[in-house]
């Protein structure tokens, strides 16, 4: 007989939650940051420095630059992802000018006083003169950002991390797109990446149940036409494997008895 470990699921108090609103408001206004500049003509790098500098001047630690888990190559070494295009994860900041029509996610974690927070946005950059494709790409992001409100609005009290998961899919297959489940939602502490494991699929009334203090994030992300994904040789950048686009969509939340508590609300 083999005897697992349950899995550590850390449940704060409303004292630690207060502590946490600084992390979320610091992602919160790098993303602001970010987004801003994401013009057409800005190199990835620069998106980097920008969130690199704000991490330096707040006195926080970026969750990105050492972190090397199993599924990465070596050390990510930046501190922000940029994946553009067919990219939809993990992107690797690099010498890439941004055009017009692309569609790029910035996804970013700090800690900050020792607690984390984690959040993603995708956009479109500048004017697109496909509107075919602009159309396509409003239409996938509009979907991660529907699927995100839906899995936050079931992360409350008495459901479980199935009902969320469950909540998203339900917006993505409504919009015609097949779920990747390799990546997805996660606790959020002291540690950028914890217990419980959040799918973007899954069977409502299953999983963990969500008790006031659970701190997790929630990221549905979708991509046009697979949900088949493999790594770039950069050894981080997840991409679709037919080449077509994806987007991602995060918050860091609470649980309260009050309804979940967004924060990493812009």
């Amino acid at each position: 007989m083999i005897f697992r470990k349950k899995p550590v699921i850390e449940l704060r108090t409303p004292t630690e939650l207060e502590q946490m609103k600084p992390a979320g408001q610091f992602v919160a206004q790098v993303l602001q940051a970010c987004k801003a500049i994401a013009k057409p003509g800005v190199n990835l790098l620069e998106i980097d420095a920008l969130a690199h500098q704000m991490i330096k001047d707040r006195g926080a630690k970026s969750c990105y630059i050492d972190y090397h888990p199993t599924f990465g190559a070596m050390p990510f070494g930046k501190v922000i992802c940029t994946s553009v295009n067919d990219a939809v994860l993990h992107g690797l900041p690099h010498n890439y000018v941004l055009k017009d029509g692309d569609l790029l996610t910035l996804d970013f974690a700090a800690s900050v006083d020792g607690w984390v927070a984690d959040s993603a946005v995708s956009l479109i950059v500048g004017q697109d003169p496909d509107a075919a494709r602009k159309a396509r790409s409003q239409k996938l992001i509009d979907t991660t950002q529907v699927a995100l409100e839906a899995g936050i609005k079931a992360a409350v009290v008495g459901n479980k991390t199935g009902d969320i998961s469950a909540a998203i899919a339900r917006v993505g297959h409504a919009a015609g797109y097949e779920i990747n489940t390799d990546f997805g939602g996660h606790g959020v502490g002291r540690e950028m990446h914890g217990e419980p494991h959040v799918p973007n699929d899954g069977r409502a009334g299953k999983g963990f149940p969500l008790k006031p203090g659970l701190v997790i994030a929630i990221e549905p992300w979708f991509l046009e036409t697979t949900a088949e994904i493999y790594t770039d040789k950069d050894g981080w950048t997840l991409r679709s494997q037919d080449g077509s686009f994806g987007a991602h969509s995060e918050h860091t939340i609470a649980i309260t008895k009050d309804g979940p508590l967004i924060l990493t609300k812009w």
